[in-house]
Formats: structure tokens, C-alpha cells, sequence
């Protein structure tokens, strides 16, 4: 370790001199524009075709979406919509209003919160100032699953409610296996079938088979080239920093069956292959350790999070959380399959662990980085088991923190800066023991 450097006192001649240059910041990616003109064009199309009348809606994040694409209907995400509200430090007063005024409890999910007390405004029944000006207009219908969790099922129920709107809803049940049973195919297919025709009767849309079929194209073409990006991770050093996925998952998201979509991914993979030829990396520092990240990205410190694992040159290589939504099918049968094994609410242990160990040996992580999601109680009770065991046959070391998505009442700095601290010592001991023999 080198010398501790002692600075000149302020007003001394040195002074100046001594001052560091500020960093320039380094400029944003053509994908990240391109994406970010996405975002914006997504909000506004649904806010004109709500002037035009149409019937807009709100999803769940893991929906078949394509279903909504093909019938050209403008869909809005209050999961992706509230993460940007939390990552923007912009949530306590929908938490305040969610928790003070309209009776709910501090222990349901914050991104619930957030979106229950945004609708409340929406509905003229808050005054909560608006920080976007209201660009997540009111919806007409929902979408839901609940292959993610059963929270989402309340949580959409209590909006149906408020809004007096209905929702269309597909019932995927709990997966004991580690895959997905005929029977269990033809029971959501059933639901699937009957959700178009409901959903068509509802907005005036007429289902177009040949439509659907380009949209499905599309979304594969998506989820293929999202996978390849992560996939291109394993390059030691990674080219880029594995925080940076999180900022892109709304494509996947929201605009999966998209060809806007399909063009900021191959802006981006081709952006990765750069940097893989280059020997470059957004990663902002030496790439000393590779670790895993499970669970849901910590939003409202996601700043504090990258800078605490840059201090010690850890990157984060592999999540499960963002190739969550690279799902593959190219059918309604296909659909039923992959959206009954698509999320949390649909893997057993078994599965979880599997997918994991195969993510942590690609990789070649050292490591992995366990977000204790306070709005996800029963994903996170079954992960300490699953990150038990995949320690033990990684032979990796683990650590945790406690946070939440997007309620920052809930997370330490403190916690996170020591918790990593650890991490790395035995990852460090680990290196070293190696190196040696």
C-alpha cells in the first residue's frame, strides 16, 4: 500500500496546483441514446393515442407482450416506471402518500407503492406533485401474470379497483419442476386464447396471425442479441461494467417485439465487440474481481453500489435479474411453456440453482453480491438457500445486503461498504491460495 499523501494548506501556493482536474465525464453511447429516444417516444405515443381516444394499459413486466404489439396496442410498465422514479431519488413522497393517506402498509412491495399513490394522482384523488408531469397517463386496462410474484396479483386488483378498469389476467401457478408439463401448456394456452379474444372485444383490435408471426420474429431476434450482449461478458476483462445491462433491461421490458429494439441491441453488441477488440471497458477502473449480482437491482443506490465495487475493482458479470427477460418462443404453445418458467413465481430452488451455477462458471465470477430485497420477502427467503448451496458447489464466497428497489429507507451505506469489504478479502485469500498452488 502506497504513502498516504498529505495535502498543502488551503491558501498555500500549492494549493492550486494540487486540486485534481475534474474527470471528464465519458460520453454516452449511440445505444443509450438511441434508447433513451425510445423511452420518450414510448411515453408519448400512448399519451397521443390517449387523445385520440384510444384505450391504453398498464402491464406487469413479465407479460407475453407480444400479444399487446401485435394488436397494435400502446402499453405502459409501472414496474420499469417506478424503478425510474426510485433511481431518480423521487419516490418518498409517493411512499408517504402510498403509506399516510391511503392506508397501505409499509411492508408491501415499493414499487407497488409507488405506482398505487402515481394512480391515486392520475385519478384526482392526491395532489402528490407529478415529477415527470404525469407521462405515465392513466390506463384503461390491465395486463397481469403471476409468474413473477402473487403481489402483483393484489396490487393490480387494488388498481382495477380505484380506476374502475378491468384487468386481463393469465394464471400461471407455481412450477414445482424443473420443467414445464403438457398440461400445464394447454392450461395457460386455454388462458392465452381466451385473453385475445377478450382483449380484441375490449379495445376494437382484430388479432392478425400474419402480424404476430413478424412481431414473434422480431422478439426472438431481441432476445437473441440481448443474450449474446450479456453472453459477451466473459471476455476477462469484461468490456463493459455489468451495471451498465440494468440501464438497457427497457428494451427488453417494454419494447421487446420492437424493431426500435433490435437496433439499439445491435448498436450495443456491436459497441461490445469494440471494446473486446480494443481491450477497452466501461468498467471505470482495473477489473481485479468478477462477481455475480442476484436479485433485483438496489435503484435508489445504485450510484453508491457501483462506486463502493469500483473502489475495490469488483465488476459484476453475470444477473439473473436482467437475462430474466430474454424469453424465447416462437408460438402460442410456446408462449404458455416459457412464460410458466419465465420468472421467480414459476422456478422451485432446483432451478434456480442451476441456472445460477451455470451463469457463475461462464463467467468465471469469484463471487456473488446477494440484494436482500425488502419488497420481495418470499423470493428472498428462498435465495438464502439457493445461495447456500451454490456456494458450497461453486466453492465461491457470498455476501448480502439488505435494501430494496425502490424504497431507500431500507438500505445502509455503512452495510453495503463493509458487506463488500469482506467480500473481497476472501476473494483475495481465494486468489492468492490458488496462485500458490
Amino acid at each position: 500500500m502506497s504513502e498516504p499523501i498529505t495535502a498543502p494548506a488551503a491558501g498555500t501556493p500549492a494549493d492550486a496546483a494540487a486540486a485534481p482536474a475534474p474527470k471528464p465525464k465519458r460520453p454516452k453511447p449511440k445505444s443509450m441514446i438511441m434508447l433513451n429516444e425510445q423511452t420518450a417516444t414510448l411515453f408519448e405515443n400512448a399519451r397521443l393515442a390517449k387523445e385520440r381516444g384510444e384505450k391504453v394499459g398498464w402491464s406487469a413486466s413479465i407479460f407475453p407482450q407480444e400479444i399487446a404489439e401485435t394488436l397494435g396496442l400502446n402499453i405502459l410498465y409501472p414496474e420499469n416506471h417506478s424503478a425510474g422514479i426510485a433511481a431518480r431519488h423521487q419516490a418518498d413522497p409517493f411512499l408517504q402518500e402510498c403509506e399516510g393517506p391511503l392506508g397501505y402498509s409499509n411492508d408491501l412491495c415499493a414499487y407497488a407503492k409507488v405506482n398505487l399513490a402515481y394512480a391515486s394522482v392520475l385519478n384526482g384523488e392526491s395532489s402528490v406533485e407529478l415529477p415527470d408531469g404525469g407521462k405515465m397517463v392513466a390506463p384503461d386496462f390491465l395486463l397481469l401474470t403471476n409468474n413473477i410474484c402473487n403481489q402483483l396479483t393484489k396490487w393490480y386488483e387494488n388498481l382495477a379497483r380505484q380506476l374502475n378498469i378491468p384487468i386481463f389476467f393469465i394464471d400461471t401457478c407455481y412450477n414445482p419442476w424443473d420443467h414445464v408439463t403438457e398440461s400445464r401448456v394447454r392450461y395457460v394456452r386455454a388462458q392465452i386464447d381466451q385473453l385475445i379474444k377478450d382483449l380484441c372485444e375490449f379495445t376494437g383490435k382484430t388479432w392478425d396471425e400474419e402480424r404476430f408471426k413478424e412481431v414473434m420474429e422480431i422478439s426472438q431476434r431481441n432476445s437473441h442479441l440481448w443474450e449474446r450482449a450479456n453472453d459477451l461478458m466473459y471476455h476477462k476483462p469484461a468490456p463493459l461494467g455489468g451495471f451498465d445491462f440494468f440501464n438497457y433491461m427497457s428494451a427488453m421490458v417494454c419494447n421487446r417485439g420492437k424493431t426500435s429494439s433490435t437496433a439499439i441491441l445491435e448498436q450495443l453488441n456491436a459497441e461490445i465487440e469494440e471494446h473486446i477488440k480494443n481491450g477497452t471497458s466501461t468498467f471505470p477502473t482495473e477489473e481485479q474481481y468478477r462477481v455475480s449480482w442476484d436479485g433485483i437491482a438496489c435503484w435508489p443506490y445504485l450510484t453508491h453500489n457501483l462506486r463502493t465495487l469500483k473502489k475495490y475493482g469488483v465488476n459484476m458479470v453475470a444477473s439473473s435479474y436482467g437475462r430474466a427477460w430474454a424469453i424465447e418462443y416462437e408460438d402460442l404453445d410456446g408462449m404458455a411453456r416459457a412464460y410458466c418458467f419465465a420468472s421467480t413465481n414459476g422456478d422451485n430452488a432446483t432451478t434456480m440453482l442451476s441456472r445460477r451455477m451455470e451463469a457463475l462458471t461462464a463467467m468465471g465470477c469469484e463471487g456473488t453480491i446477494y440484494h436482500v430485497n425488502r419488497s420481495c420477502k418470499v423470493m428472498d427467503c428462498q435465495m438464502m438457500e439457493v445461495q447456500r448451496q451454490l456456494s458450497e458447489r461453486a466453492g465461491v464466497p457470498f455476501t448480502s445486503f439488505d435494501g430494496d428497489q425502490a424504497d431507500y429507507r431500507n438500505y445502509s451505506e455503512a452495510q453495503f461498504e463493509t458487506r463488500i469489504q469482506g467480500l473481497v478479502e476472501v476473494m483475495k485469500q481465494n486468489k492468492e491460495a490458488k496462485s500458490n498452488g
